[in-house]
């Protein structure tokens, strides 16, 4: 099946969809299992308690009550109208949205408002390339870490720049459409749930931690660990990361090389995935 010209990143079908931009990661505790919890219930209560515009600030103000506010991000909105739009739990997005509302177009009461909501394009409508896109589509099928891994500008560039340079070329998307690079390629992917190395501070997402009213970038200090900077840098401080020590670094390194030359294997170039950090 042909690709369309448009790749909608928010709303791409087949099981995936990603509400980043809603806040969706931006609660404290911002598990599978936090966040299916506080969706699902709160789908079920604006499903039950809200029939038309009148309805929707006693809702806004219920679930301000009802759920956990603690964010990572004081000055990143969680927006309230997000849940889950369909029964099996398989799509994230708004519920104002028209196509939820047999038409009705409920986001003017939302905090960024319908023309907001509408015209907004991540930057990963920009900085990846289509390709990365297509790949990254046909890769991962499940909500929760589509939607981490699509809004992970560096992560996708650097994995596929790594694999590029070994192969010679991006490999076609649709190779990612066939076992066993699918599930080779998602392997890697799913680091950004089972990283062994992930910082435990509260006031880290990704590259970038909050310092007050301003985001930081996250910098892995090699020089007071007498090292080089890891060929896998962007990739490690992307998983969130917490290295202090040369040890950690050569155990998180290698677990990004075996990840990488798993699919380069299988894609047939020999022993590709990059290099390691020289003490």
């Amino acid at each position: 099946m042909a690709d369309p010209p448009f790749l909608h990143l928010c709303q791409p079908g087949g099981g995936k969809s990603c509400g980043a931009c809603c806040g969706l990661y931006n609660y404290l505790d911002s598990s599978r299992a936090s966040l299916t919890e506080r969706l699902r219930k709160r789908t079920r209560r604006f499903r039950e308690s809200v029939r038309d515009e009148k309805d929707l600030l006693p809702f806004s103000r219920e679930t301000r009550e009802k759920e956990p506010q603690a964010r990572i991000y004081p000055v990143i909105y969680c927006c309230e109208y997000l849940g889950f739009l369909d029964a099996e739990e398989t799509r994230v997005g708004c519920l104002l949205h028209p196509l939820q509302n047999g038409g009705r177009d409920l986001r003017d009461i939302s905090f960024y408002g319908r023309e907001l909501c509408d015209g907004h394009f991540c930057p990963s409508y920009h900085f990846l390339t289509r390709q990365e896109q297509q790949a990254v589509l046909h890769i991962v099928d499940d909500w929760y870490l589509y939607g981490l891994c699509i809004t992970d500008i560096d992560l996708v560039k650097e994995y596929f720049r790594i694999v590029s340079d070994e192969m010679g070329a991006m490999p076609d998307p649709d190779t990612f459409r066939r076992e066993p690079f699918k599930s080779l390629a998602l392997d890697f992917f799913s680091l950004k749930i089972s990283w062994p190395f992930r910082s435990r501070e509260t006031n880290r997402f990704g590259k970038y931690y909050f310092d007050g009213s301003q985001y930081m970038i996250h910098h892995i200090p090699y020089e007071a660990m007498g090292c080089h900077r890891s060929p896998f840098d962007r990739i490690l401080v992307s998983l969130t990361s917490r290295i202090e020590d040369p040890e950690t670094l050569r155990a998180a390194e290698a677990l990004v090389r075996e990840k990488i030359r798993a699919l380069t294997a299988a894609l047939g170039a020999p022993g590709g995935g990059g290099g390691t950090a020289e003490p």
